[in-house]
């Protein structure tokens, strides 16, 4: 950044250009055209006359709400929104629409009881399309209740956690709950085509689930297409009793720094895009980045954008000064892999995905999409009072160039003290740190983080599968994720749990399946199904032949991560493994044209997803399922309220779209 670049931002100059209204597809042209209709913006209208309407719109919406908002509060007064428990005032759809967008600073309680007994924590969350301009850029967006990001989720281990979605948006959605265990409540885990169907338009849906025996950051989003980078999305926070004396540094506070990369565009246009043939695994290149949901864009330089950043902010954090803070940092994103910094200050990594770790030092860290990292940083730096907080998407794992792209975002780190009010300091003017910017898309080496909590890895194994990661371009010039020989395709009207419980599936019986892949009663060309009865000790060990990074996530479990490589793995390499405790995550990379060996014991009954956590990987068919314990689940019955989503219209809204598709473009 210049100079000039450092100063006042408050002085950058906000204007509105030509609105480029994307040609959306599929479901997104059904969206834009009801956005259209219900901010009375005529669809014909000439381009270069919509920026000029929507500047006399938005000036008439700001009186008329007022008025509006009299007369709805004393008519309407009973609907919850985000905060568990607390009576809020329901908007009709007109209002609701054209009110504040707000944010939160995510700042847990200072004062919460690690001790309290189990609690039901009850929330409320209706879901709505919108239009929003996180970084100045407007675009549409899916949000819960007129939040961005979402509602926060604080809990301790041991509560029950229960959501209402009231679903007013044109899509069906859904709702994983990320790193949670979900033990004995498979149905609540939120994936569509596996767990559950999607909560279709108009309708709504509760979750209800116990959280045992795991604490930590945890995070929950949308799982229908690649609905979070629309804005569903938000941090779910779980207490343990002895929080404070698991993590080894003391802190002052304690607060979550949610990093994304950001699209101008609807998720369903870029996946339409993305899927087509002759793509050849392109994904799309986002357009800049966010911290908790905010950034500043310069509207100068995305005149072809309908920009208006008068209302963007840069997020500031006031730490009080000589003490030490937790920073709980996520990945929320789609596809970028983070480099992220605090100038002039070195921090300590205590936490990986749930797990506590013994405090290691370092001074950037790198986070994938899906990981979870609490940072403690000391607040000890006499050279300023405020300092650049530094977020880098790292962008030579892009495949192609995007002008519009800003690689990085910045948030400010502000000293407090009794000197210094809030607003009054500048802005930082800090040193960045010398070492040449990563270029390679993998985890950072976690292999000197040590769980606090020490568990040792079985050193019996009985079975080993390996799994072949890799893009392959098929029919059609169609370019797809593939796991061996399968590319998942998500069937959102009977997901894969409801087979098992019913025993539909070729009335094959699951429980008489012996270990391994189930050929039999799922499709394997488009569902690999691993199946293990009973309680066993399993290797996965995932080679990549792609040329870029996949994040995989196991739901229902942390693994043993035993290993990480470039190349081939050698089966020699087992003696030199350390299983006397081992980091214990659900998400970490394997690295392009490397491999990763993970250990799990299949303790938990459940059919599980297990997925590069990018976005666009997971559409394209990088996905499979772990059918555990089978001989459990048929003792199961499945919840009316889950039977009753798949009878549901419009299921497929919003999900990515079907190959045949193309197949009828070119017949």
């Amino acid at each position: 950044m210049t100079q000039a670049e450092q100063g006042d931002e408050s002085m950058i100059l906000s204007q509105k250009s030509e609105a480029l209204l994307g040609r959306y597809r599929d479901e997104a042209t059904e969206k834009t055209e009801r956005t259209n209709q219900e901010n009375l913006l005529p669809p014909s209208l000439p381009r270069r006359h919509q920026s000029t309407f929507r500047r006399v719109r938005r000036t008439y919406a700001s009186v008329v709400p007022a008025v509006l908002l009299v007369i709805v509060l004393l008519t309407t007064l009973n609907a919850n929104f985000n905060r568990p428990s607390t009576s809020s005032v329901s908007l009709t759809s007109k209002v609701y629409n054209v009110s504040a967008i707000h944010t939160d600073d995510y700042v847990l309680d200072a004062h919460w009881d690690f001790s309290a007994p189990p609690t039901r924590r009850e929330y409320h969350w209706r879901v709505d399309d919108t239009d929003h301009n996180p970084d100045g850029v407007y675009r549409p967006m899916i949000l819960i209740n007129r939040q961005f990001p979402g509602p926060l989720i604080e809990c301790n281990e041991g509560d029950t956690v229960i959501v209402h979605v009231d679903n007013r948006a044109v899509n069906a959605t859904s709702f994983h709950w990320h790193g949670i265990y979900q033990n004995g409540t498979n149905w609540m885990d939120g994936t569509v085509g596996i767990t559950q169907c999607p909560i279709a338009p108009g309708t709504s849906f509760t979750y209800e689930f116990v959280i045992e025996h795991q604490a930590g950051t945890y995070w929950y989003h949308a799982n229908q297409g690649v609905q979070p980078s629309d804005g569903l999305m938000g941090p779910l926070i779980v207490h343990a009793k002895d929080e404070r004396k698991v993590q080894k540094l003391e802190y002052a506070t304690d607060r979550v720094v949610m990093v994304q990369d950001h699209y101008h565009n609807l998720s369903s246009a870029l996946l339409m895009d993305y899927l087509k043939p002759d793509r050849e695994n392109a994904e799309p290149v986002p357009d800049g980045a966010l911290i908790n949901g905010v950034n500043i864009r310069d509207c100068d330089k995305l005149a072809h954008k309908d920009c208006d950043n008068s209302t963007a902010t840069r997020p500031i954090f006031d730490l009080t000064a000589n003490e030490n803070h937790r920073l709980r940092i996520v990945n929320t994103g789609a596809f970028a892999e983070f480099q992220i910094q605090l100038d002039e200050h070195v921090f300590a990594v205590t936490e990986v995905d749930g797990t506590d770790v013994e405090p290691v030092f370092y001074h950037r860290l790198k986070i994938s999409p899906g990981q979870r990292y609490s940072i403690v940083v000391s607040t000890n730096v006499t050279t300023a009072d405020s300092f650049w907080l530094r977020a880098r998407m790292i962008t030579a794992c892009f495949a192609e160039e995007n002008s519009d792209l800003e690689p990085e975002v910045r948030a400010i780190i502000h000293y407090e003290n009794d000197n210094v009010t809030r607003g009054t300091f500048k802005v930082p003017q800090s040193k960045d740190w010398d070492e040449t910017i990563e270029v390679e898309c993998r985890d950072m080496n976690t292999s000197e983080l040590v769980p606090v909590r020490r568990v040792a890895a079985p050193t019996k194994v009985d079975e080993t599968f390996y799994i072949r990661s890799n893009f392959e371009i098929g029919a059609r010039r169609l370019s797809r994720g593939f796991f061996n020989t399968s590319s998942w395709r998500p069937d959102v009207y009977s997901p894969s749990l409801d087979r098992v419980i019913n025993h539909t599936t070729h009335d094959i019986s699951f429980a008489t399946q012996p270990t391994g892949i189930n050929d039999r009663a799922f499709d394997l060309s488009n569902e690999m199904v691993l199946q293990i009865p009973g309680i066993q000790t399993i290797d996965l060990l995932i080679s990549n032949f792609d040329d870029g990074n996949h994040p995989l996530h196991l739901h229902g479990y942390k693994y043993f991560v035993l290993a990480q490589g470039h190349g081939y793995f050698d089966p020699s390499m087992y003696a030199a493994i350390d299983l006397n405790n081992p980091l214990r995550r659900d998400t970490a990379s394997v690295e392009a044209f490397g491999w990763i060996l993970i250990r799990l014991v299949t303790d938990n009954p459940g059919i599980w997803a297990f997925h590069c956590h990018i976005g666009w990987h997971t559409e394209a068919g990088l996905m499979m399922q772990l059918l555990v314990q089978p001989e459990v689940m048929a003792t199961w019955e499945l919840p009316e309220g889950n039977r009753e989503l798949c009878r549901g219209l419009g299921l497929e809204k919003g999900a990515g779209p079907k190959d045949e598709i193309w197949y009828e473009e070119e017949s």
